[in-house]
């Protein structure tokens, strides 16, 4: 059974939503879904016709999400995680199994970033990014994939980022966690494939999101500008969270069936 969510109300038993989308009838949990890139794959999953369980460390934003799912007619659940956190990844899926049922498509954009000298990059540091991008990913994809397998269709979309294909100067740690992420997806593609799942990454380029701004303002580009990274990808614009969006509603499309281990670019041609 679906449940619609209510905002500062416990989740009550209603009506299924009608939905007439792609994906009608089906549950997405959105890792990241608070903001930028998961925040739209979450909005237009729903659009798809997904019920979608907005999980993110910011519950209030993440209800947030939920609450604009709900105004376009749509069926959502916020749900606290941190990725890093086994336990809390245990209870998130169990909340969404319990309140919206099983979970046939995942999103993995949960991500944190940084920007440092690579002597300066302390063992600290070098393990909260791992852990989030790529050991959060494995955690969330062990999660569903029993689940999934049981049914005999699923579809997981890891986002990774175009910094793991071309390398990103004063990223390491990012960029090696983000190359972790492909590799991750290329292997349990193998694996799950003839379990009817499907598992891509979608590597963004250069997206205006909130993560991207804060890296601005931190002067984390060196001496480049927003101005002349437009100038140096081929379309001459920069990447939008809906750009992201779009290949993410295909890959977990029914149309995607022969789609697996693959690496999406949408960055504007600037790796091709």
């Amino acid at each position: 059974m679906v449940f619609r969510y209510r905002p500062d109300a416990d989740l009550q038993e209603e009506q299924r939503v009608t939905t007439t989308g792609s994906l009608g009838g089906k549950v997405a949990a959105v890792t990241g879904g608070a903001s930028g890139i998961g925040r739209a794959c979450a909005l237009r999953l729903a659009r798809d016709g997904a019920a979608v369980a907005v999980l993110d460390l910011n519950e209030g934003d993440a209800k947030a999400v939920a609450e604009e799912i709900v105004a376009e007619g749509g069926t959502a659940l916020a749900v606290a995680v941190d990725v890093a956190d086994p336990a809390s990844v245990t209870r998130a899926f169990e909340e969404t199994r319990e309140r919206l049922g099983p979970v046939a498509i995942l999103v993995n954009s949960a991500g944190k970033t940084g920007s440092k000298r690579f002597m300066d990059i302390t063992l600290e540091s070098w393990t909260s990014i791992l852990t989030v991008n790529l050991t959060g990913t494995f955690l969330c994809c062990q999660a569903v994939v029993p689940g999934m397998t049981e049914a005999g269709w699923g579809r997981i979309v890891n986002i990774s980022s175009s910094s793991a294909q071309g390398g990103q100067a004063f990223m390491t740690h990012y960029s090696s966690s983000k190359g972790g992420v492909i590799t991750f997806t290329k292997s349990l593609a193998l694996e799950l494939g003839p379990s009817g799942i499907t598992v891509n990454t979608i590597p963004p380029g250069f997206v205006d999101t909130p993560m991207l701004r804060r890296d601005e303002a931190a002067g984390r580009w060196g001496r480049n500008t927003a101005d002349d990274i437009i100038a140096m990808t081929p379309v001459r614009r920069m990447g939008q969270p809906d750009d992201i969006a779009a290949a993410c509603s295909f890959l977990c499309s029914d149309e995607a069936g022969y789609v697996t281990g693959q690496i999406v670019g949408v960055n504007g041609g600037r790796n091709t």
